[in-house]
C-alpha cells in the first residue's frame, strides 16, 4: 500500500473546490500505480484553529509528509510557497513527487 500526500494551494479556495481537487488526485495517483491499493493521508486541515497562522497549516502538513511514500503536488502548486517547501522537503527527504 502507497501512503499519499497531497499538496494544493488552497488560499480562496472553498472546501468544495479543494475536495473536488483532491479526488482528482487520487483518482490519478491510482491510474499511475495500476489500481493498487492506495492511502490519503488526510491534509485538509477542516477543524483547524480560527486564528491558525499559514505556518501552523505549514508545520501540519510537514509532519503528516514526514509518513507518505509518494507527496503529488496539484495544478499551481509552483506559485504558493507553502507547496513549494512541502515540494523542496520531499524531495530532500527521498519521497517520491508527482507533479502536475
Amino acid at each position: 500500500m502507497k501512503r499519499i500526500f497531497i499538496s494544493q494551494p488552497m488560499k480562496d479556495k472553498t472546501d468544495e473546490q479543494i475536495l473536488k481537487e483532491r479526488e482528482r488526485a487520487v483518482s490519478a495517483v491510482k491510474e499511475k500505480f495500476n489500481g493498487k491499493d492506495v492511502e490519503v493521508i488526510d491534509s485538509f486541515f477542516q477543524s483547524a484553529p480560527h486564528d491558525a497562522k499559514p505556518l501552523w497549516f505549514l508545520g501540519k502538513s510537514l509532519e503528516l509528509l514526514s509518513t507518505a511514500d509518494v507527496a503529488y503536488f496539484i495544478g499551481e502548486w509552483k506559485n504558493y510557497r507553502g507547496c513549494k517547501i512541502e515540494n523542496t522537503c520531499a524531495k530532500e527527504y527521498g519521497i517520491e513527487t508527482i507533479e502536475e
